[in-house]
């Protein structure tokens, strides 16, 4: 079924569309971008749906955006998205504003049942009995002009996602969970809205727990210098300095351009080679006191295996039945539990385990590590 919709290539046209979303009390959104050799997602089209209009908005004609942000900040709408983690990225680095009050239906399904991290066509084949066509899924958003086929599958995201909402909303009011889902929508905006702190950088280096805190001391500058980097060139951080290449930089710490050669390409030591060393340099400077402290992975923790066990037996027994295990507590949230646990419980930056909705599951579990 073709799905009419607006093509909107205006600021007119687009105050407009959004001055009538306004006007209702929820609306479905969605974006399609492209990210391949950038560090920050390129958009390449808006899909917005009112309940009436399915609008698509071309971001490469339109200038003034001042409408539509108004409308992702209106109290008074609720916006709906689905699997949206990538979507708020969209908007935070483009507009500097997300989406409130949102709810993510990934979540919702989740806490109706339908599995953790349900993908929207199997949620359109749930609800509506309707098989979601993907053939466009890896269309190059920002080529114009789009084809009628791509143009559809757009609309398609927010057609069936809005009425897909109000189904579900009809179902969460035999559901006791609708205020954990508010909580872990509003959690997904307060995590966006956190900057990266560039010094910690070298944590998400995948090797780096083989090295000592010498070495770390010279990873945490090389790190830094590619992740700002990046965001400086929005270039994607492999395309800057390999992330491999970073861990043996850090762990050989070579003095001469020749030595990277063994390990790097040679149009990158043609570019950053001599960058490199200086950074090397930098990072024997750092003074011992100064070192960041040796990374412990959790499963070579002497107890964690037995730890985890027991967290996961304790979270069997309290799970509620209506929830399913993953979702109150997952392999990451007990990690998380169990790394404050032996850091002595410390007040501050508390597990999920520990806050909001889950704190009293949270606190069940934690017993077991007492």
């Amino acid at each position: 079924m073709a799905i009419p919709y607006l093509w909107v290539d205006s600021d007119e046209k687009l105050r407009e569309v959004c001055e009538a979303a306004r006007q209702k009390k929820a609306v479905a959104l969605d974006t399609e971008f492209i990210r391949i050799r950038t560090f920050y997602p390129q958009l390449g089209l808006i899909q917005l749906f009112d309940g009436q209009t399915v609008s698509l908005i071309d971001p490469q004609k339109i200038q003034d955006f001042s409408a539509f942000c108004h409308l992702l900040a209106d109290e008074q709408v609720t916006k709906v998205l689905h699997a949206c983690s990538e979507d708020l990225e969209v908007f935070q680095h483009r507009f500097q504003q997300l989406p409130t009050p949102m709810i993510d239906t990934q979540i919702m399904a989740g806490f109706l049942g339908l599995g953790a991290s349900i993908g929207f066509a199997k949620l359109v084949a749930h609800y509506l009995e309707i098989e979601l066509d993907k053939g466009a899924s890896r269309t190059d958003w920002l080529a114009r002009p789009l084809s009628e086929v791509q143009l559809d599958y757009a609309a398609a995201d927010v057609w069936y996602l809005l009425p897909i909402y109000q189904k579900m909303q009809e179902a969460m009011q035999e559901n006791r969970w609708m205020p954990a889902v508010r909580e872990e929508c509003e959690q997904l905006l307060q995590k966006r809205q956190k900057t990266v702190n560039p010094n910690k950088a070298y944590l998400d280096i995948s090797q780096a727990w083989q090295l000592m805190p010498q070495q770390l001391a010279v990873l945490q500058v090389l790190a830094k210098w590619r992740l700002e980097e990046a965001q400086k060139r929005d270039l994607a951080l492999n395309f800057v300095v390999k992330e491999q290449s970073l861990f043996e930089i850090a762990k050989t710490q070579p003095k001469h351009t020749s030595e990277l050669l063994n390990f790097m390409h040679p149009n990158e030591v043609r570019i950053h080679g001599k960058k490199l060393l200086w950074l090397v340099e930098q990072g024997q400077a750092v003074p011992q006191e100064n070192y960041p402290e040796k990374i412990n992975r959790l499963f070579d923790e002497v107890g964690y295996k037995q730890a985890l066990k027991a967290m996961q037996q304790k979270l069997a027994e309290i799970r509620p039945l209506d929830l399913p295990a993953e979702l109150l507590a997952s392999k990451r949230q007990l990690n998380q539990l169990f790394k404050w646990h032996r850091q002595g419980r410390p007040q501050t930056n508390l597990p999920e385990l520990m806050q909001g909705w889950r704190a009293n599951f949270g606190q069940l579990i934690a017993e077991v590590l007492a």
